[in-house]
């Protein structure tokens, strides 16, 4: 009787939101919706990063506009209301031999074709300098092998020569330039370097030579985390800094926004207006993108897929694709002074082929139409020499697999007039359940559909589960089910977690972490209770700790349990983090104040890499205090030691 229900329900709601015929005020047809961004500026920087679009084309895809039909990418683009490309410069992408290392093997002269290209379409191009020879993001930062070896003179006045060279040839070309980067997220370093000094130094060094060739491009720099308020306040004093003093003067303070990863459009919106005001720049998304599906389709994985660990703010849909685009535009539009553009990141970069990965890892060994090709071992060994492919974030670009054009393509057009049509059912919220083992499973009994306007609607839901696996899941002990169901005609999923009971408070820091208290034993300069769901092993919120200097980090955090019965009991706790350099980490039990147990070492593995310390089993008896809780010290690395704690359990022994 529900699924009957639910499908009436559906339908009702199908029946309500058909979608019009055409546009109420856009400027053409479209079953997009779109909201008008209010105040959006005429020269409003709209721009598409597709630097793998010549290794792309080498290996054989072809690019077609909404009808299907054959068409000059950049003309795609430029119809669509894109009016500045976007491409990256390396220094030199090519071992001895010539071979790639891919990536689109972006040197100056991918450069050049690209610009010129993108200027007999109408758009100008912003160039983004890595000063690298592959990529230059938050994790690496490495000199040029030609600069490997250079004092911070000579690689200041190499970076000078090389920025002055690389715009004269586009300058020759007849590229015109609209903005230039000197360096991409250069979150504390660049080119090798890790001082602020020697970062200024050639930031400075760029500049001027862009300066010198176009006078009038805007000068940028470029940072990534802006979920991390205080790092971006310490960039920006940095840069205010030198600039007082001679050596930096910049136009944009830029900065990557992935919604995964980045946090709130009002944190976004926050540490941008602060930006500007306090220090007189102009600001900017330099990099953004969103998936409208979670398939892959080039036998290479994905950079985002279906499953958790990421904050999910729209469904992965074209429409999905769509509203965060428009909505991260309104909030750089109506939401910061002095905002003045959107880049969308490698909104191009789709499958080489859809037969099989040994004939897609040909093309991207050849062309360099992959991430990464296994020549780029001799720049980088650890993470490119190992795990070269093909695209990442295909099910991320503007384009379907065939090469024709998502209507989502269309929103930087409608999105000035706006394209509200009747909403309609875009896809199924899918809810996160936690059960206790001892606890009967209780499924929600609707599920909210996400409309195209991004409002949500209930619709009733039939899980298909059965008494016997219903059965097994309680016996099986703690672990995690997705559970289907049918709701108004689509396939809803339910994520749930088996636990065991848990007698503590707040055992995953979603409520804030009021139960637990920090103490702080060498000043770190941070301890607390942050939310980002991709750092979090369970829902949202974790606690967090980093500080920069060597040896700065030590601290207890702590639980005492209130009304725990007498008993055997098991305790663990769960940490990841980097950059901590010797440690010593481990969970502990005191009974009345006294140490009473204590775990084995926990280890720091990296980024993503959880480990667990685990207490067995320990002893609480009548009329005593328990307290529970983490050791953490760490000796640093340099670059700040840093980690995140999780899923506290106290459970029964029995």
């Amino acid at each position: 009787m529900n699924g009957i229900k639910g499908m009436l329900t559906f339908l009702l709601i199908l029946c309500l939101c058909v979608p019009a015929a055409a546009a109420a005020a856009g400027e053409e047809t479209s079953s997009l919706y779109v909201r008008k961004v209010d105040n959006l500026p005429e020269d409003f920087l709209f721009g598409m990063d597709v630097s793998s679009v010549i290794a792309e084309e080498k290996s054989g895809v072809r690019y077609r506009d909404f009808d299907g039909q054959e068409k000059d990418l950049f003309r795609i683009l430029a119809d669509s209301g894109i009016n500045t490309i976007r491409v990256r410069v390396w220094n030199d992408p090519y071992d001895a031999e010539g071979h790639g290392f891919g990536g689109g093997n972006c040197d100056i002269g991918t450069a050049v074709e690209i610009g010129k290209r993108a200027a007999a379409c109408g758009m100008q191009l912003l160039v983004d300098f890595h000063y690298s020879d592959f990529w230059a993001d938050p994790g690496k930062q490495m000199a040029p092998r030609a600069w490997a070896k250079m004092e911070i003179e000579e690689k200041t006045r190499a970076v000078y020569d090389f920025t002055l060279d690389s715009l004269n040839r586009l300058k020759e070309a007849g590229v015109p330039v609209r903005m230039v980067q000197t360096g991409n997220e250069t979150n504390g370093r660049l080119c090798g370097e890790k001082s602020w000094m020697n970062i200024a130094y050639l930031m400075d060094a760029g500049a001027r030579a862009a300066r010198e060739v176009y006078p009038e491009a805007l000068v940028a720099v470029h940072f990534a985390n802006p979920e991390n308020t205080e790092s971006y306040r310490t960039y920006a004093k940095k840069l205010d800094y030198y600039e007082k003093n001679g050596l930096i003067h910049y136009d944009v303070f830029a900065t990557s926004y992935y919604p995964y990863w980045h946090g709130t459009l009002e944190n976004l919106s926050a540490i941008l207006t602060e930006i500007a005001q306090t220090y007189g720049k102009q600001v900017m998304v330099m990099e953004t993108s969103y998936a409208w599906t979670e398939e892959d389709s080039d036998f290479s994985g994905n950079t985002i897929g279906g499953g958790g660990g990421i904050t999910r703010d729209y469904p992965f849909t074209v429409q999905g694709q769509a509203n965060s685009v428009r909505n991260i535009t309104d909030t750089v539009v109506n939401g910061t002074p002095a905002g003045i553009g959107v880049v969308y990141w490698e909104g191009a970069w789709i499958t080489v082929g859809r037969n099989s990965w040994e004939e897609n890892h040909r093309l991207w060994e050849e062309y360099g139409s992959g991430w990464a090709t296994s020549y780029a071992a001799v720049y980088d060994p650890d993470d490119a020499g190992k795990y070269y492919g093909g695209s990442a974030v295909d099910n991320q670009a503007f384009f379907d697999p065939e090469g024709r054009a998502l209507e989502s393509l269309k929103v930087f057009r409608l999105m000035r007039e706006g394209n509200e049509i009747p909403a309609a059912a875009d896809a199924l919220e899918e809810p996160e359940i936690v059960c206790d083992l001892s606890m009967p499973l209780e499924l929600p009994e609707a599920v909210n559909a996400i409309m195209t306007d991004n409002s949500r609607q209930p619709v009733p839901v039939v899980w298909l589960l059965t008494e016997e696996e219903d059965r097994r899941m309680h016996e099986s002990g703690p672990a995690q089910y997705e559970i289907t169901g049918e709701a108004g005609g689509m396939e809803a999923r339910c994520r749930v977690s088996m636990i065991r009971y848990n007698y503590l408070t707040d055992y995953s820091f979603e409520e804030g972490g009021e139960a637990w208290r920090f103490t702080d034993l060498r000043k770190a300069d941070e301890l607390y209770v942050e939310e980002k769901k991709n750092d979090s092993l369970t829902g949202s919120r974790h606690a967090h700790f980093w500080s920069a200097a060597q040896d700065s980090v030590e601290f207890r955090l702590e639980q005492t349990v209130q009304e725990l019965p007498e008993g055997d009991f098991t305790f663990s706790v769960a940490v990841m983090g980097g950059d901590c350099g010797q440690t010593d980490i481990y969970a502990y039990v005191l009974v009345d104040g006294k140490e009473a147990a204590r775990s084995e070492q926990i280890p720091i593995a990296g980024y993503g890499s959880w480990n667990t310390g685990v207490i067995p089993s320990f002893a609480h008896p009548a009329g005593t205090e328990v307290t529970v809780g983490i050791y953490v010290r760490c000796q640093g690395q340099g670059n700040g030691a840093w980690g995140k704690i999780d899923d506290a359990l106290l459970n029964s022994a029995r």
